[in-house]
Protein backbone atom coordinates (compact mmCIF):
# COMPACT_ATOMS: atom_id res chain seq x y z
CA UNK A 1 0.00 0.00 0.00
CA UNK A 2 1.41 3.38 -0.97
CA UNK A 3 1.90 6.21 1.48
CA UNK A 4 -0.76 8.24 -0.27
CA UNK A 5 -3.27 5.39 -0.08
CA UNK A 6 -2.45 4.86 3.60
CA UNK A 7 -3.01 8.57 4.32
CA UNK A 8 -6.36 8.47 2.50
CA UNK A 9 -7.36 5.38 4.47
CA UNK A 10 -6.46 7.08 7.75
CA UNK A 11 -8.23 10.31 6.73
CA UNK A 12 -11.38 8.38 5.80
CA UNK A 13 -11.34 6.48 9.08
CA UNK A 14 -10.88 9.67 11.06
CA UNK A 15 -13.70 11.42 9.19
CA UNK A 16 -16.16 8.63 9.97
CA UNK A 17 -14.96 7.95 13.53
CA UNK A 18 -14.20 11.50 14.71
CA UNK A 19 -17.05 11.78 17.20
CA UNK A 20 -16.29 8.35 18.68
CA UNK A 21 -12.60 9.19 19.05
CA UNK A 22 -13.42 12.46 20.78
CA UNK A 23 -15.96 10.69 23.01
CA UNK A 24 -13.37 8.08 23.96
CA UNK A 25 -10.88 10.77 25.00
CA UNK A 26 -13.56 12.82 26.77
CA UNK A 27 -14.48 9.76 28.86
CA UNK A 28 -10.88 9.46 30.04
CA UNK A 29 -10.22 13.13 30.75
CA UNK A 30 -13.65 14.29 31.88
CA UNK A 31 -12.15 15.44 35.20
CA UNK A 32 -9.63 17.71 33.51
CA UNK A 33 -11.27 20.95 32.47
CA UNK A 34 -7.99 22.36 31.15
CA UNK A 35 -7.69 19.69 28.45
CA UNK A 36 -9.85 19.52 25.36
CA UNK A 37 -10.62 16.06 23.96
CA UNK A 38 -10.60 17.33 20.38
CA UNK A 39 -7.12 18.75 20.86
CA UNK A 40 -5.86 15.39 22.13
CA UNK A 41 -7.34 13.55 19.14
CA UNK A 42 -5.92 16.12 16.77
CA UNK A 43 -2.44 15.83 18.35
CA UNK A 44 -2.46 12.04 17.98
CA UNK A 45 -3.61 12.21 14.37
CA UNK A 46 -1.03 14.86 13.54
CA UNK A 47 1.65 12.69 15.10
CA UNK A 48 0.49 9.73 13.02
CA UNK A 49 0.85 11.70 9.79
CA UNK A 50 4.27 13.02 10.81
CA UNK A 51 5.65 9.56 11.53
CA UNK A 52 8.18 8.31 9.03
CA UNK A 53 6.67 4.81 8.80
CA UNK A 54 3.17 5.93 7.80
CA UNK A 55 3.89 4.42 4.40
CA UNK A 56 3.81 0.97 5.99
CA UNK A 57 0.28 -0.36 6.30
CA UNK A 58 -1.32 -0.40 9.72
CA UNK A 59 -3.08 -3.75 10.07
CA UNK A 60 -5.79 -2.68 12.51
CA UNK A 61 -6.12 1.08 12.16
CA UNK A 62 -8.87 1.34 14.78
CA UNK A 63 -6.87 -0.50 17.46
CA UNK A 64 -3.74 1.44 16.58
CA UNK A 65 -5.50 4.80 16.87
CA UNK A 66 -7.29 3.99 20.13
CA UNK A 67 -4.06 2.67 21.64
CA UNK A 68 -2.28 5.84 20.55
CA UNK A 69 -5.03 7.95 22.14
CA UNK A 70 -4.81 5.98 25.39
CA UNK A 71 -1.02 6.42 25.47
CA UNK A 72 -1.40 10.15 24.82
CA UNK A 73 -3.91 10.46 27.68
CA UNK A 74 -1.51 8.65 30.01
CA UNK A 75 1.25 11.02 28.92
CA UNK A 76 -1.00 13.98 29.75
CA UNK A 77 -1.53 12.72 33.27
CA UNK A 78 2.18 12.08 33.76
CA UNK A 79 3.42 15.33 32.27
CA UNK A 80 3.44 18.35 34.56
CA UNK A 81 0.93 20.96 33.48
CA UNK A 82 3.33 23.80 32.73
CA UNK A 83 0.66 26.06 31.23
CA UNK A 84 -1.53 25.64 34.29
CA UNK A 85 1.45 26.19 36.57
CA UNK A 86 2.32 29.37 34.68
CA UNK A 87 -1.25 30.62 34.94
CA UNK A 88 -1.21 29.83 38.66
CA UNK A 89 2.09 31.70 39.07
CA UNK A 90 0.67 34.74 37.28
CA UNK A 91 -2.45 34.61 39.45
CA UNK A 92 -0.29 34.29 42.57
CA UNK A 93 1.80 37.28 41.49
CA UNK A 94 -1.34 39.29 40.85
CA UNK A 95 -2.72 38.31 44.26
CA UNK A 96 0.60 39.10 45.95
CA UNK A 97 0.69 42.48 44.21
CA UNK A 98 -2.90 43.26 45.19
CA UNK A 99 -2.23 42.22 48.79
CA UNK A 100 0.94 44.31 48.90
CA UNK A 101 -0.96 47.26 47.48
CA UNK A 102 -3.74 46.75 50.03
CA UNK A 103 -1.17 46.53 52.83
CA UNK A 104 0.55 49.66 51.58
CA UNK A 105 -2.74 51.55 51.39
CA UNK A 106 -3.70 50.28 54.86
CA UNK A 107 -0.31 51.32 56.27
CA UNK A 108 -0.62 54.72 54.66
CA UNK A 109 -4.11 55.18 56.11
CA UNK A 110 -2.88 54.00 59.52
CA UNK A 111 0.02 56.45 59.58
CA UNK A 112 -2.24 59.30 58.44
CA UNK A 113 -4.66 58.43 61.24
CA UNK A 114 -1.79 58.32 63.75
CA UNK A 115 -0.66 61.76 62.56
CA UNK A 116 -4.16 63.10 63.25
CA UNK A 117 -4.15 61.91 66.88
CA UNK A 118 -3.63 64.43 69.68
CA UNK A 119 0.08 64.71 70.46
CA UNK A 120 -0.08 63.04 73.91
CA UNK A 121 -1.95 60.00 72.52
CA UNK A 122 0.30 59.77 69.46
CA UNK A 123 3.50 59.85 71.59
CA UNK A 124 2.34 56.99 73.84
CA UNK A 125 1.15 54.91 70.92
CA UNK A 126 4.34 55.38 68.90
CA UNK A 127 6.59 54.76 71.91
CA UNK A 128 4.86 51.54 72.97
CA UNK A 129 3.86 50.03 69.61
CA UNK A 130 6.53 51.18 67.19
CA UNK A 131 9.51 51.68 69.46
CA UNK A 132 8.66 48.79 71.79
CA UNK A 133 9.13 50.76 74.98
CA UNK A 134 7.39 49.77 78.24
CA UNK A 135 4.85 51.86 80.15
CA UNK A 136 7.06 51.73 83.23
CA UNK A 137 10.00 53.14 81.28
CA UNK A 138 7.85 55.91 79.79
CA UNK A 139 6.26 56.77 83.15
CA UNK A 140 9.70 57.25 84.71
CA UNK A 141 11.11 59.20 81.75
CA UNK A 142 8.07 61.47 81.21
CA UNK A 143 7.12 61.71 84.89
CA UNK A 144 3.52 60.67 84.11
CA UNK A 145 1.58 57.94 85.96
CA UNK A 146 1.27 54.58 84.17
CA UNK A 147 -2.54 54.78 84.42
CA UNK A 148 -2.53 58.04 82.48
CA UNK A 149 -0.32 56.51 79.77
CA UNK A 150 -2.60 53.46 79.54
CA UNK A 151 -5.67 55.70 79.20
CA UNK A 152 -3.99 57.79 76.47
CA UNK A 153 -3.05 54.66 74.53
CA UNK A 154 -6.57 53.26 74.93
CA UNK A 155 -8.09 56.51 73.59
CA UNK A 156 -5.57 56.53 70.72
CA UNK A 157 -6.45 52.97 69.69
CA UNK A 158 -10.18 53.68 69.92
CA UNK A 159 -9.74 56.81 67.75
CA UNK A 160 -7.72 54.84 65.21
CA UNK A 161 -10.40 52.14 65.02
CA UNK A 162 -13.12 54.70 64.47
CA UNK A 163 -11.08 56.50 61.81
CA UNK A 164 -10.01 53.37 59.93
CA UNK A 165 -13.38 51.59 60.05
CA UNK A 166 -15.43 54.65 59.23
CA UNK A 167 -16.96 54.87 62.69
CA UNK A 168 -17.96 51.18 62.83
CA UNK A 169 -16.29 49.68 65.87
Amino acid sequence: MSAETQKKRIAGFIATEWSRLVGYVRAWISDAADRDAEDVVQDVIEHMFEKADVSEPIADLSAYLYRSLRNRIIDLYRKPKRETELADEVADLRTDFEEALDREEASEAMFEAIEDLPEAQREVLVATELEGRSFKELAEEWNIPIGTLLARKHRAIRALRETLTGGVV
